[in-house]
């Protein structure tokens, strides 16, 4: 059944791609933006702000679900920002009678002592269905794909370093997916009855760390292995503006992304597999996928 539904972020790096799938599948996409004129993307652009909830109101009418894709990482105090934009939104969503509103937020073990990040995510899951809408959550850890900034970190250091002096962080697991994997499970999740008011984990198939992630994206990228040596004494500070002066990633962004890269991020539970089954990418492929987008982009790898 064709739906009316409101993607948030929708010319952002997994909105944009969501709100042409969601286009494909038959259902009414309204492209949530603060600057309608300048969208070119699926649906169509209405103009609201989740820091402005008068601006939700209308671009809420009449919608059926909502998908909640922003953050503010590149503000010193994105977890307040975060917090009441989650707020503002729940109460918009539950005004105008939204039947579910699907949230992708971040892996990681809540018996651990969570990055801030990581930490603002979970408060997010809990505060968009403070008013009673169900809230389907789909945790990830690193998505592949051309114009995510985690994957650009990766493409840029194994682009810009022949060798690489590495934080300690290189050594924790993560479990990437690729940016169609994910945009698969999101549109999965629409209107399912066995994922209202759910939290799944999603994850490509292979577990693999920072540093394996570097070598391997390297060996395709670059067509060589990368040496990494790890030297512990690299602070999240030091690392941020390590990032910052050998990618074009801003210092703020990659020092909240760096907090989060001592935390373990991988899946425990696949129940999502039942609920959307399909065979996800494994992680040679992503990066092939993601260097040709960006090479059909027109941009260099």
């Amino acid at each position: 059944m064709a739906l009316t539904v409101l993607v948030t972020g929708a010319s952002g790096f997994v909105g944009s791609h969501l709100a042409r799938a969601l286009e494909e599948e038959g259902h009414d996409v309204r492209a949530m933006t603060r600057r309608p004129e300048r969208y070119d993307g699926a649906g169509t652009p209405v103009r609201a702000d989740v820091s402005d909830p008068d601006s939700l109101v209308e671009a809420m009418r009449g919608v059926d679900a909502a998908y909640y894709l922003v953050h503010s990482l590149d503000s010193a105090d994105f977890v307040e920002k975060d917090a009441e934009a989650a707020r503002a939104f729940s109460a918009a969503a539950a005004e105008a009678g939204v039947r579910q509103i699907v949230y992708l937020g971040g892996l990681g073990d809540e018996t651990e002592d969570l990055s801030p990040h990581l930490r603002s995510r979970r408060q997010v899951e809990g505060l968009l269905g403070s008013d009673g809408v169900p809230v389907t959550v789909l945790r990830a850890a690193i998505v592949v794909g051309h114009g995510g900034i985690s994957w650009e970190i990766t493409r840029q250091l194994v682009k810009n370093l022949p060798a690489m002096v590495a934080p300690q962080w290189v050594a924790t697991r993560t479990q990437p997916i690729a940016l169609q994997d994910v945009v698969r499970y999101l549109v999965g999740v629409l209107d399912n009855p066995d994922a209202l008011g759910r939290v799944f984990e999603i994850g490509g198939p292979e577990v693999l760390s920072y540093r394996d992630m570097l070598r391997r994206a390297s060996k395709i990228q670059q067509g060589r292995d990368v040496p990494i040596v790890v030297v512990p004494v690299l602070t999240p500070e030091l690392s941020s503006r390590w990032l910052s002066f050998v990618t074009d990633v801003d210092t703020a962004t990659g020092r909240n992304l760096i907090e989060s890269m001592d935390n373990e991020v991988v899946v425990k539970d696949d129940t999502i597999r039942e609920v959307v089954p399909f065979e996800p990418m494994g992680y040679d492929d992503m990066v092939r996928v993601a260097l040709s987008d960006r090479l059909r982009a027109g941009e260099a790898v």
